[in-house]
């Protein structure tokens, strides 16, 4: 869309948050059927399209110097035809999960007769905001719409072309399979100011999701007249306990930190334990160094490890998303539990441990959306825990906190039966 002066915007953001409020009142009839029979058919035009899918996604990777994206970034934006055949197998798999909408949760019948059932329902319509990644397109509105929620849709502009394509097919297989118009909705205009009057509609939006930078999220926080689903930042753990597996420490913490160092759950702090530092942290310091992670560490962690480099404060609160890791020393599991509280982002911490007592006292005791034990943080996912996908992942305790799938894009609500009783 042009942008026709700020009025003319505003205008435009309320004619969707409109289409989109009105198609989730619709999807309240669609059944479960109907959602598999659009994602199924959505799947199969993926592959049939996948020559037009290409050619939108080469006008995006030809812009992308332009926006001064780096080779890693440009990787993500690509779309090859194995990449358009995951994305096609995601939606398929959503489209296998149970049908959340009118779940019953629980069920008593009262003594004067009354049937009180909870009844899982959508949230009603999301504003989805993320990163440049067309796959996110398709994963978002097959969990929303799933979930029985209408779904507007702001992407960045680096994937405007693939993103539409997309769109496209999603909104076709709808027509096919009785899906309300409106139901996925992508913002046509790349003017940022758009965010701020989707943020001032609530009356129409019932929840803000941003997925993206940290400055993103806290503007959404900051901006939105309703709930947001988030995380700021993913600084996250791996503490190495005095009763830690030496093989295994070394395995999991090259794997959190090396896997896939620009994610959300990558590790970017390490903590051991003093009675294995002296054995342990040069074995593992290696590790990292031939994977080619800076180290930046305490005075004993530079004291076992040469090529550290001292940390500072900062160092043990800073997301690097990057080849950077900090390390510190600490005298107990208390110590590192206190640590991690502390400078951590309620994101993923985990414990290598065989003390099985340890492992119960940290899990119970760090304040975390996800805690692993004798696992990688790299499997707080949607797809690793089983919800098929995720639209995001929350840090907050309300009213999702973890991966958010299918589930957590729904609340509750009560639904009495009655036989004419009254209240005395």
């Amino acid at each position: 869309m042009a942008n026709n002066g700020e009025e003319a915007l505003k205008q435009y953001c309320l004619e969707v948050a409109r289409r989109a409020h009105q198609a989730a009142a619709e999807l309240a009839l669609v059944t479960g059927q109907q959602k598999s029979a659009w994602l199924h058919r959505s799947a199969r035009l993926l592959h049939e399209r996948s020559v037009a899918l290409a050619e939108a996604n080469r006008l995006d990777v030809a812009a992308a110097a332009g926006y001064g994206l780096t080779e890693a970034q440009v990787d993500r934006l690509r779309l090859t035809p194995e990449r358009v055949a995951s994305i096609a197998a995601a939606l398929e798999e959503v489209a296998a999960l149970p049908d959340p909408v009118g779940r019953i949760l629980e069920s008593s019948i009262r003594p004067n007769g009354l049937e009180v059932q909870k009844v899982q329902v959508p949230l009603g319509v999301v504003f989805f905001i993320y990163e440049s990644r067309p796959n996110v397109t398709a994963d978002a509105a097959a969990l929303c719409v799933k979930s029985g929620n209408a779904v507007i849709l702001r992407g960045g502009k680096e994937a405007a072309h693939s993103s539409a394509a997309i769109v496209a097919i999603l909104d076709e297989a709808a027509a096919d399979a009785g899906i309300p118009e409106g139901a996925v909705q992508l913002v046509s205009t790349i003017d940022r100011a758009a965010v701020g009057h989707f943020l001032n509609l609530p009356e129409y939006i019932n929840v803000a999701i941003p997925r993206g930078g940290e400055g993103l999220i806290r503007r959404v926080a900051a901006e939105a007249k309703m709930p947001v689903i988030k995380h700021f930042a993913g600084n996250c753990h791996v503490y190495l306990d005095k009763a830690a597996d030496p093989e295994m420490a070394v395995r999991l913490t090259v794997n959190a930190k090396c896997q896939r160092m620009g994610v959300c759950n990558a590790a970017e702090s390490l903590v051991v334990h003093a009675a294995v530092a002296e054995s342990l942290l040069p074995r593992v310091g290696r590790a990292l160094i031939e994977a080619g992670i800076e180290i930046r560490g305490d005075a004993q962690t530079c004291m076992l490890v040469a090529e550290a480099k001292p940390a500072t404060e900062q160092d043990y609160t800073e997301e690097y998303l990057g080849p950077v890791i900090s390390v510190r020393v600490v005298e107990s599991l208390d110590a590192a539990i206190q640590h991690i509280n502390r400078c951590g982002s309620q994101h993923t911490e985990a414990i290598v441990t065989n003390d099985l007592a340890a492992a119960r006292q940290f899990a119970a005791r760090v304040d975390s959306s996800a805690v692993m034990v004798n696992a990688s943080t790299r499997f707080n996912d949607g797809g690793e825990f089983g919800l098929g996908a995720e639209i995001g992942i929350s840090t907050d305790k309300f009213h999702a906190r973890g991966p958010c799938g299918i589930n957590e894009l729904t609340s509750y609500k009560y639904v009495v039966y009655g036989s004419g009783q009254v209240r005395q």
